[in-house]
């Protein structure tokens, strides 16, 4: 019985214990074993002993299945009888908390033995065949160990034993897998074990519910489109808003996820003139030339009036006769329109008037001219801007035709800028598709 003791004594003091589950499906259990018989006309005493030792197997939905072995010592009609007995039970858990009832019943044999010297555990003297039944409790310690108390009525039914209850005191050890995140998923299974998530991502959480778990989920605390990695999209572009640096305007991926609605390489956010096609060094914005002289106003010295650039964009001395045959050309020029969308010469009109240009040139043999091209608002900023070009082009190709030294003539497209008529209207728009003149420096 020493022997018994101390191994009792150290298994209360090494073990711990699991909430019996799926995770961990196996209960070993040992503790001290208390017998009261319960027959008439018996003088008996409580008896104590140990251990009481169990298995037990979780089989799901509650119950287990498993075996008990107990030892411990009855007094009865003053003589001590060594009690043995080994069962097996089966046992439904009532709760999952940390406080546990549970119900159990089982089957086995039980001796009550007087005579060290007889043969085998159970001899048939001293033994019977034992139907029991009874209730009991786990109550957590902490996370790994279980305070456990049951009691069973066992029925004895052959002669050399008895009707008795016995009770059980002590703690249970459970073992598997292990769930230490309590989320129902095996930690051999779990890619999170240490945070409760669902099954049907392996154990790991999704905290914004946007189907796409946390370990996945680049922005776990937003909602977001797996197309974007868990992270929520404004404006719809595909760059999500951690990425975007206009997370609410459609924008491009090669601009950040922000939008360039003149195409001039800035985006509007840093455009000053987000509507105008414009230069990035000038922050987004044309350079100004009010004057048309071909000279920026930055350069200009005279940016109101226009000039030559050998005079940094002021007028020389002879600039009164070259304004007058400036006027008279523009006023030729007038006359040199084109249908919408086009840039070819068509007309007796036109050609008469181109031929008039010829002749000037021809008469002042010193003036060089610059053809500006001109377009209505119709269609984009760059479609204009190329279709300007293109008609400015064609008169001078038609003049060279006509005789004009190439070198004479430079061609510059403004596309719709700088109109001369309302382009909310057919008749401003058909003043706006035309060229015009200035000298050459």
């Amino acid at each position: 019985m020493k022997i018994i003791l101390k191994f009792f004594i150290s298994f209360l003091i090494l073990n711990f214990s699991f909430a019996q589950t799926s995770n961990n499906p196996w209960s070993f259990s040992v503790g001290a074993n208390i017998t009261n018989i319960l027959e008439k006309d018996i003088d008996s005493q409580i008896g104590f002993g140990g251990p009481a030792i169990s298995l037990t197997r979780y089989l799901g939905l509650g119950f287990s299945i498993g075996a008990q072995y107990s030892l411990g010592v009855s007094s009865i009609n003053d003589v001590n009888l060594d009690y043995t007995s080994f069962d097996g039970i089966i046992k439904f858990n009532l709760g999952k908390n940390k406080f546990i009832p549970y119900l159990f019943s089982g089957y086995g044999l039980t001796n009550f033995s007087d005579n060290d010297n007889d043969k085998g555990q159970f001899p048939s003297m001293e033994s019977s065949r034992t139907i029991l039944g009874g209730i009991g409790f786990d109550i957590s310690l902490g996370e790994k160990l279980k305070f456990n108390l049951s009691s069973s009525y066992r029925s004895n039914n052959e002669s050399g034993t008895y009707n008795h209850l016995q009770h059980v005191l002590g703690l249970r050890y459970n073992f598997g897998v292990g769930d230490r995140d309590k989320d129902g998923v095996s930690d051999k299974k779990d890619q999170c074990p240490d945070l409760p998530g669902l099954k049907e991502f392996n154990g790991c959480p999704d905290s914004d519910n946007d189907g796409l778990p946390d370990n996945k989920d680049e922005c776990p605390e937003e909602a977001g489109p797996e197309s974007t990695k868990g992270c929520p999209d404004n404006d719809q572009d595909g760059i999500p808003n951690n990425n975007d640096k206009c997370p609410d305007d459609f924008g491009l991926l090669e601009n950040n996820g922000c939008p360039d609605s003149d195409d001039d390489g800035v985006i509007d956010i840093e455009d000053k003139c987000p509507n105008e096609f414009g230069e990035i060094k000038n922050e987004g914005c044309p350079q100004k030339d009010k004057d048309n002289d071909g000279v920026l106003d930055e350069d200009d010295l005279c940016p109101d009036i226009p000039g030559s650039k050998n005079n940094n964009g002021c007028p020389d001395t002879n600039v009164k006769i070259e304004n007058e045959i400036v006027q008279t050309l523009n006023s030729f020029g007038e006359n040199i329109n084109f249908m919408a969308e086009s840039f070819d010469i068509i007309g007796r009109k036109t050609i008469n008037t181109l031929i008039e240009i010829k002749d000037i040139l021809n008469e002042n043999s010193k003036i060089n001219l610059y053809i500006e091209g001109y377009s209505s608002s119709d269609g984009s900023e760059n479609y204009n801007l190329m279709l300007s070009q293109k008609r400015a082009e064609s008169v001078k190709s038609y003049l060279i035709k006509l005789g004009v030294d190439e070198n004479r003539l430079e061609v510059i497209s403004y596309g719709e800028l700088n109109p001369i008529g309302d382009n909310d209207n057919p008749m401003g728009r058909s003043m706006n598709r035309r060229v015009q003149f200035k000298l050459k420096k």
